[in-house]
């Protein structure tokens, strides 16, 4: 194997800064979310500090990180996850409007930028379990 593919990132975790760029990331969504009274109300734990362990663990593994959530929480299973939660389209798009600003907040390359929005956009829109 030549150097210079030695040197590429495995994983989008790798290329985009490992850890400290997931803490940034979930750390600059959580600061709007407990900004917004309709957001933060379908999070019910007083603190918003475990959610936000848990989803910087989540997806830490997803883009190739440590498996720390899998190991700590078992298999992710979103959907069962987030039934309990009414999650409507305004519900989305207010997760996705804040999760918008940490993204942006990152000053990502083009390419990564696209594959973190790319899984985000979609994962808020599976997780939508009531019309409206």
């Amino acid at each position: 194997m030549d150097a210079m593919a030695e040197s590429r990132p495995s994983s989008l975790y790798e290329a985009i800064g490992g850890e400290e760029t997931f803490r940034r990331l979930v750390d600059t969504f959580y600061a709007g979310v407990a900004g917004d009274p309709p957001l933060r109300a379908l999070y019910p734990e007083d603190d918003l500090g475990p959610a936000a362990d848990r989803l910087r663990m989540f997806l830490i593994q997803y883009f190739g990180g440590p498996t720390t959530y899998v190991q700590e929480r078992g298999h992710p299973r979103l959907r069962m996850r987030h039934a309990p939660f009414a999650i409507n389209e305004a519900a989305r798009d207010a997760w996705l409007r804040h999760m918008r600003v940490a993204v942006d907040s990152l000053d990502l390359a083009p390419q990564h930028e696209q594959a973190l929005w790319g899984y985000l956009t979609q994962a808020a829109d599976a997780l939508r379990n009531i019309p409206g």
